[in-house]
């Protein structure tokens, strides 16, 4: 079980709601901002850093398949530091601290940045076509997003697979709608009170022409009613319980951290704010992946010999409100220690930085309440879960 791999300064974009404010911010520039926030953060040099591990699930830009190389040299990092592009759908970002970390338990690195980012409002259109040419007709373009939404075996949206969680399991759209206003308004007090400013590097927006200081996420409605998201129509069924209202957001943004071997931190200054104690990946049936969560949480409290009760603190990734209502009920998680500052209903969920922001938030509500651990979980598209164990060091 990992003992030595440690986190330190963590830093994010503001979020940016889908074909607004970071729109025309290209894909590689929101990572390095982030990225350069981090190291900034950190105290550490350039040269301190020897491997760069950056998660994303649609490359939307010339250089986006590139995207770890041309981050690492974009932000000034030696020339000889390893790059390494990852993705593991819904669960990208937390894979980016995991693959920084295999690397450091491996010997390849010592001091890593790991992080991710999506814009998926710059995503586009492709003509299958358009490579060997057509003599005449009317010719289909093709959404680059719409295979990220979908289920590559049934081709069922993941919309759709929430829906079949809640048939087989009894959940309620009144259930849904009531987790989602909690989201909402818990993601509100978290603004309010400077939590999530913490954790946000302010980016310069140039939107429709103007520029300005992006400093908030921009998709949180925390004045939302109840009786509002009553009201929105079902998205995938007549009679379904899912509505853009009881669902992830979708949003632009980054978000980098450093992990480290412990002395190699301390050799260098740097402050070890959380370690990494272990973590699980598992399959699921494609068609329910919204139930990864529980028996990846299963998974790695059987690692690591810990018990429900002894964690201080949980963030699952409200991909789907029945999502959570499942992990609630199927692990006894309490509400009182679970997603306390909102989540991908209210703040977005960029699949790239989605778990990065989430091990953000669960560090810095272990500093501030003085808890030991935390764990961070999500359901993954196609099928899989993946959580995460985080023992916090500035007790």
């Amino acid at each position: 079980m990992p003992s030595n791999i440690i986190l330190s300064a963590p830093a994010r974009t503001p979020f940016g709601d889908f074909g607004k404010s970071l729109r025309d911010t290209p894909l590689t520039a929101l990572a390095v901002h982030a990225a350069r926030a981090s190291l900034h953060r950190s105290g550490l040099r350039p040269d301190d850093i020897d491997h760069l591990v950056y998660a994303n699930t649609v490359p939307v830009d010339p250089d986006s398949l590139f995207g770890a190389r041309v981050i690492s040299v974009a932000m000034g990092l030696p020339d000889d530091v390893a790059a390494l592009t990852v993705s593991r759908g819904c669960g990208a970002g937390l894979q980016a601290i995991v693959s920084a970390a295999e690397q450091i338990l491996s010997g390849h690195s010592s001091i890593a940045l790991a992080g991710g980012a999506e814009n998926y409002s710059r995503a586009p259109f492709i003509l299958r076509s358009g490579r060997w040419g057509h003599k005449r007709g009317d010719q289909n373009l093709q959404d680059l997003l719409e295979n990220t939404y979908r289920d590559p075996f049934s081709r069922e949206y993941m919309g759709e697979t929430a829906e079949n969680i809640a048939r087989e399991y009894g959940y309620t759209r009144e259930q849904m709608d009531d987790w989602a206003l909690m989201s909402q308004q818990r993601a509100g007090e978290a603004i309010r009170s400077g939590f999530l400013a913490r954790q946000i590097a302010p980016i310069e927006r140039v939107f429709e022409g103007k520029r300005s200081m992006m400093e908030t996420d921009e998709f949180p409605r925390p004045d939302i009613t109840l009786a509002r998201l009553q009201q929105l129509r079902p998205s995938f069924a007549a009679d379904g319980t899912v509505t853009p209202g009881n669902a992830s957001g979708v949003t632009d943004g980054a978000a980098f951290i450093v992990v480290a071997e412990v002395q190699a931190a301390a050799t260098r200054g740097l402050q070890a704010q959380a370690r990494i104690v272990d973590w699980s990946t598992i399959g699921v049936a494609p068609s329910m992946m919204g139930i990864g969560p529980v028996p990846a949480v299963r998974k790695l409290l059987a690692r690591t010999g810990l018990s429900i009760a002894e964690i201080d603190y949980f963030e699952v990734n409200e991909a789907f409100a029945v999502v959570n209502l499942h992990a609630e009920r199927e692990l006894n998680l309490p509400r009182e220690r679970t997603n306390l500052y909102g989540g991908g209903i209210s703040i977005g969920h960029p699949p790239g930085a989605t778990g990065l922001r989430m091990t953000m938030t669960a560090m810095h509500h272990l500093q501030d309440t003085g808890g030991r651990y935390a764990v961070i979980t999500m359901c993954i598209g196609a099928g899989q879960g993946m959580a995460l164990l985080l023992e916090n060091l500035l007790r």
